[in-house]
């Protein structure tokens, strides 16, 4: 299991190394060339012992326009060791490899990202001999993507909007429908990003929600009648065990946040066979008052 939210941050990358160029497109908004191929790279960047040095995530990607290096950190607080240290691991790349390197930095918090994004400057005032500018991923500029059929398009864009708001109060609008959305994929990559998630999850509340999503995703895998339908394409009864599944999830949601919840709301959820319907109750259980929330325009 991933150990923290720090190696989770940037290893989501090693997993999909194209969504790192995604997010230059649909994040960033900077251009990048179309990737023809990827490699991980060993991140040791240690030039002389005993001083060791270590990027967090050392990625290739061939291009039509060139070879470039992806340097990705992951990035907890304000570090000015970290910004001092991060103008030496691209100059030592450069160097060693001769592709262009391109620093990304990745981080849970606003405030580390407006201080991480400032340019890095070395040399005379008004004549810098080198400047280095961060390209910055955080909750301000990764989109919460709260709709399930959303996070189906792009499921490790879904992992990585989850992981960067883990620490505020949109992760729990993210984890339903991510964790339904992971029943289209394979039953490793569900495991390996659901431990991912977790990882990042600072709130305990959200922390047990979030197992107890992943405990239905892992009964979704393994349950035979589950694979059954899987196999052999029954969309229909597919449908209504994902109308069931979020019926049930939406009055979990508000259980978990110890809002009581009448016998006239629960049959009125459990009767509803409208998934999108359930959609929009779910995602007002995250921060309904009251149960009876769900329902108001």
């Amino acid at each position: 299991m991933v150990s923290s939210s720090h190696e989770a941050l940037h290893w989501v990358f090693q997993k999909d190394p194209a969504l790192l160029t995604r997010a230059f497109q649909s994040v960033l908004r900077v251009p990048f060339p179309e990737p023809r191929d990827f490699a991980v790279l060993n991140t040791d960047v240690t030039e002389i012992e005993p001083v060791e040095r270590r990027v967090d995530t050392l990625m290739r990607v061939d291009t039509d326009e060139g070879t470039y290096l992806l340097v990705v950190e992951a990035q907890g607080k304000q570090d000015e060791g970290k910004r001092g240290s991060w103008p030496y691991y691209l100059s030592y790349l450069y160097a060693k490899y001769g592709w262009e390197p391109v620093l990304v930095v990745i981080t849970q918090n606003s405030a580390t990202a407006r201080w991480a994004a400032q340019p890095i400057r070395r040399g005379l005032p008004g004549w810098h001999s080198m400047t280095v500018r961060p390209l910055v991923i955080g909750p301000d500029n990764v989109p919460v993507i709260a709709s399930e059929r959303e996070a189906e398009r792009d499921i490790p864009l879904a992992v990585l909007s989850a992981m960067t708001h883990g620490r505020g109060a949109k992760a729990a609008a993210i984890l339903e429908p991510l964790a339904f959305a992971l029943r289209t994929v394979d039953a490793e990559s569900a495991a390996v990003f659901g431990q991912l998630i977790e990882s990042c999850l600072a709130d305990s509340r959200a922390k047990e929600i979030w197992r107890d999503l992943m405990s239905e995703i892992r009964y979704f895998f393994n349950n035979p009648v589950a694979e059954k339908v899987r196999e052999e394409g029954r969309v229909e009864g597919r449908e209504e065990g994902r109308v069931e599944d979020r019926a049930e999830m939406t009055l979990r949601i508000l259980e978990w946040r110890d809002i009581p919840v009448s016998d006239a709301v629960r049959e009125r959820v459990l009767a509803c066979s409208d998934l999108n319907q359930l959609e929009v109750w779910a995602r007002r259980a995250v921060t309904a008052e009251r149960a009876e929330d769900l329902f108001s325009d």
